[in-house]
């Protein structure tokens, strides 16, 4: 069956951390811390003991084995502590001392002059000589922590996050508990208990009788640790990590080179797919890494440097440590990245004070700086072209020039030195409060213009406003009159109703009034009582002559009876 590849984020840490801890000159140092103490302790309940020779060995045998320190470290405390033990006897102003033969460890005192039988040495307080020993072993102790994590400054250590508090990290390496500080984190990122981290060792501090060790994780060490882990031909010295500039967090730039011409140093740091350098990237919270490759040459590292973006050419002013970079117009913010973060970068890089220009700006300031320089009293012409030659752009670089430089280049006194740079720095003041009072000037239209363009918008505003009113003047009394109409078409339809069902009711409650040609159902001689008549009247069917009376009845005029 195939073997799985191991993850390359906790095993590997754990590998690192196994290995870290196999160099180690102390293994399980609490352990053994607490096995010494205990053998200290175990020195008062038996005094008799620890006086006797062949005991007394044995301590500082086990001492020294189980904390590692020297034995005569071990046997120059014990005198110390018998020597501290006996002035409360004797007193502080008895010459004491003790010595202990390192051979068969019998022990021999003198108090002022006379020597000190075994039984009056016995008689010492073994309780006040065993905190001695403790202070002693747990100095020994911190010193042995201090100069272990004093040959690890710049190194990477794993650990376990054991507490957040206050933005400060508590993190618990093999022997002792360190400190990430809040400013030493990447900007962004946050911790949280039993988390694996890892750093490098900053700081080493002794603290009493304790070892205070600081951890960062912004340094440009821990790119380069994470680099020899990630990249084994880094490891093997095929790659060469020359120089690293970081901003932690947001982007850092690495150059490399290699030593075999097989092996390109830039892809094999990217790795397969971006595998390698990914886990680097994650490690370090996304923080973007450009790698790149290295050359003694500085016009061929700069332009790597400066990458993306593409270098037309690059001058090297040698004795002002300036690289002028001549640029496209297009490509100069590119150049520049992102509030200066890639031309800063370049600069922390290859060591040169980088700046930025295109050839236009250029020849624009050449010819600005050598009528300048022209115009001061004791700068000729030619040493002017020579000083712009050299890369002195500004009164302010010639304000800071190297008097033996301008000496050499000029053939002047001192005297004309010192008055050519006083000129320069008046100059280069003046020019100072020119250039600031431009840009209160430049702030002040800027804010008009941002103050008259809000009084246009709120104008706009207000027009836009008072011409949507009309109309919804207008649409609103159309409306009204809409709902107007409505309402006098329903009221005259309410009354045309009511005008009908009330003359309805009127022909109903009138009495017929009768024709010539239409005969009484009832004489006068009978009475209105008789039934049969009158149903036999209510069923005859009505003639012409009775429709015609009904429908005149109708339209409101009554025909009288003749």
């Amino acid at each position: 069956m195939g073997r799985s590849k191991p993850c390359a984020g906790n095993d590997q840490l754990e590998r690192t951390t196994t290995r870290q801890l196999t160099q180690q000159p102390i293994k399980n140092l609490f352990e053994k811390i607490r096995g010494a103490l205990a053998i200290a302790r175990n020195i008062a309940d038996e005094s008799d003991n620890f006086m006797n020779p062949a005991e007394l060995l044995r301590v500082v045998d086990a001492i020294h084995r189980d904390k590692n320190i020297d034995k005569d470290i071990v046997f120059q405390a014990i005198e110390a502590a018998l020597v501290s033990a006996a002035r409360k006897q004797y007193g502080d102003d008895a010459e004491i001392e003790f010595e202990i033969n390192r051979e068969d460890g019998s022990i021999g005192g003198v108090s002022d002059g006379e020597i000190l039988d075994q039984e009056a040495v016995g008689r010492i307080g073994a309780q006040t000589a065993k905190q001695v020993i403790i202070q002693k072993i747990r100095e020994a102790e911190r010193d042995a922590l201090y100069l272990e994590y004093e040959e690890q400054m710049g190194q990477m250590v794993g650990g376990i996050i054991q507490r957040n508090e206050g933005g400060s990290a508590t993190v618990s390496l093999a022997n002792v508990e360190a400190i990430l500080p809040r400013s030493e984190q990447i900007p962004g990122e946050t911790h949280h208990a039993n988390e694996r981290v890892r750093a490098t060792v900053f700081d080493v501090r002794k603290q009493g009788s304790r070892v205070k060790v600081l951890l960062s994780r912004i340094r440009p060490q821990l790119v380069r640790c994470l680099f020899e882990q990630e990249i084994p031909e880094i490891a093997e010295g095929v790659i060469t990590v020359r120089e690293i500039s970081r901003e932690a967090g947001y982007r850092s730039k690495v150059a490399v080179s290699s030593s075999d011409q097989r092996v390109d140093c830039v892809g094999a740091c990217v790795g397969v797919r971006g595998n390698r350098i990914k886990n680097i990237v994650d490690e370090l919270s996304g923080e973007r890494i450009d790698i790149v490759r290295y050359n003694d040459n500085m016009q061929e590292l700069i332009p790597n440097a400066l990458q993306p973006a593409e270098v037309e050419e690059v001058i090297l002013c040698k004795m002002m440590g300036r690289a002028i970079v001549l640029v496209r117009e297009d490509q100069l913010s590119l150049a520049i990245g992102r509030r200066g973060q890639n031309v800063r970068l370049a600069s922390k890089l290859c060591g040169w004070d980088i700046e930025l220009m295109t050839r236009v700006e250029l020849e624009e300031q050449i010819d600005r700086a050598v009528t300048g320089f022209g115009s001061l009293e004791g700068v000729s012409d030619t040493l002017a072209e020579q000083l712009v030659g050299e890369g002195y752009l500004s009164y302010d670089d010639l304000s800071v020039i190297e008097p033996d430089d301008l000496m050499t280049m000029g053939e002047l006194t001192a005297e004309q030195i010192g008055a050519i740079v006083k000129q320069a720095e008046q100059r280069a003041e003046e020019a100072e409060q020119a250039a600031a009072q431009a840009r209160r000037l430049q702030r002040e239209q800027e804010r008009q213009e941002r103050a008259t363009a809000e009084a246009d918008a709120l104008e706009a505003a207000a027009k836009a406003k008072a011409q949507q009113e009309p109309d919804d003047t207008t649409a609103e009394g159309a409306s009204n009159e809409g709902s107007a109409a409505e309402t006098t078409a329903a009221e005259t339809t309410a009354a045309e109703t009511t005008a009908a069902e009330t003359t309805a009711a009127e022909t109903t409650d009138d009495p017929t009034p009768m024709s010539d040609d239409t005969e009484n159902p009832v004489d006068a001689g009978e009475s209105d009582d008789s039934p049969s008549d009158n149903e036999e009247t209510q069923n005859q069917p009505v003639d012409d002559d009775q429709n015609e009376n009904e429908m005149v009845k109708g339209t409101g005029n009554t025909p009288q009876a003749e």
